[in-house]
C-alpha cells in the first residue's frame, strides 16, 4: 500500500464545442458559461475548487474558441498557476489527455483531471487518498445522478405507493473528476479515446478504481440551458 501522495498538479479539458448549449457557446466555450447567480464561469469554480484541494498548478486544454478562454485567463485574479493547450488537430479525449499532460511541471508525480463542463464540490484529498489505498493506477469519480423524470414506486401485487420526484439513479456514472498516477500518461494514445481503450486495459488488470462521492456532494454536468437553470436553483437553495 502507498502512502497517499496529494496532487499538485491537473489538466481541465475545456476544449468542447457545447453545441447542445446554445446560444450561451455561440460566443464563448463551455467552460465560459456561467451558472446564473454565481457570477463565475464554470472554469472559474473549478481553478477555485482544484486550489482550495492544494494544486498549485492546472494546465487547461483548450479548443473551440480557445482565444476567449485564453483572455479571460490572462485578466483573471488566479489562486493558482495556469498553462493553456490548445490542439492544432482533433485527437480524441485520450489523445487530448496525453497532449495537455505533457505540459505538466511535474511528470513523475501523480495527478489530477476534470472535464471542463461539470460543477462539483467534494475533498479531491480523499479521493486521492483512496487511490492510493488501492494502489490504482488511474480512478475515477462516480455520481449518481438524479433522473429527470418522477419515479413511481410500487407493491408487489402492483398498487402504487408512491411517487418520487426526480430520485437519484440507481446506476453510478463516470462524473469526469480523476486521479492518475504518473505512469498513466504514456499508457493514454496519441489519438483517439482513452475509455475505449485505457480504462478498459486497467479495468482487466485490476488497477483501475471508482471512488462514489460521498452522501451529499453536490455533483452536476452543464449539457443543457436546462442543466444552467437547475443548477442556479440548486446552488441557490444550498446558499441559503
Amino acid at each position: 500500500m502507498h502512502t497517499p501522495t496529494f496532487p499538485t498538479q491537473a489538466v481541465v479539458l475545456a476544449g468542447g464545442q457545447g453545441s447542445r448549449l446554445r446560444p450561451y457557446t455561440d460566443d464563448r466555450p463551455k467552460p465560459m458559461v456561467e451558472i446564473p447567480g454565481t457570477g463565475t464561469p464554470i472554469i472559474g469554480h473549478q481553478l477555485a475548487w482544484l486550489a482550495a484541494e492544494g494544486v498549485t498548478d492546472a494546465v487547461v486544454s483548450c479548443g473551440h474558441l480557445a482565444e476567449v478562454l485564453q483572455e479571460w485567463l490572462a485578466q483573471a485574479r488566479l489562486p493558482l498557476r495556469v498553462t493553456t493547450v490548445v490542439e492544432t488537430e482533433p485527437l480524441g479525449r485520450g489523445g487530448g489527455l496525453k497532449y495537455a499532460a505533457a505540459s505538466l511541471p511535474q511528470p513523475d508525480q501523480p495527478w489530477y483531471a476534470t472535464n471542463g463542463d461539470i460543477w462539483t464540490r467534494f475533498s479531491l484529498r480523499e479521493m486521492a487518498a483512496f487511490h492510493a489505498e488501492r494502489d490504482a493506477t488511474a480512478t475515477l469519480a462516480l455520481a449518481r445522478p438524479r433522473i429527470p423524470w418522477g419515479a413511481v414506486e410500487t407493491d408487489t401485487f402492483g398498487h402504487i405507493t408512491d411517487f418520487v420526484e426526480s430520485p437519484p439513479s440507481p446506476y453510478l456514472i463516470n462524473a469526469g473528476v480523476y486521479v492518475f498516477a504518473a505512469e498513466f500518461t504514456q499508457l493514454l494514445p496519441d489519438v483517439g479515446d482513452h475509455e475505449r481503450t485505457t480504462f478498459p486495459r486497467l479495468a482487466r488488470e485490476k488497477r483501475l478504481a471508482g471512488y462514489p462521492l460521498p452522501h451529499g456532494a453536490y455533483w452536476r454536468a452543464i449539457d443543457t440551458a436546462k442543466d444552467l437553470t437547475e443548477a442556479a436553483k440548486e446552488l441557490s437553495a444550498q446558499a441559503r
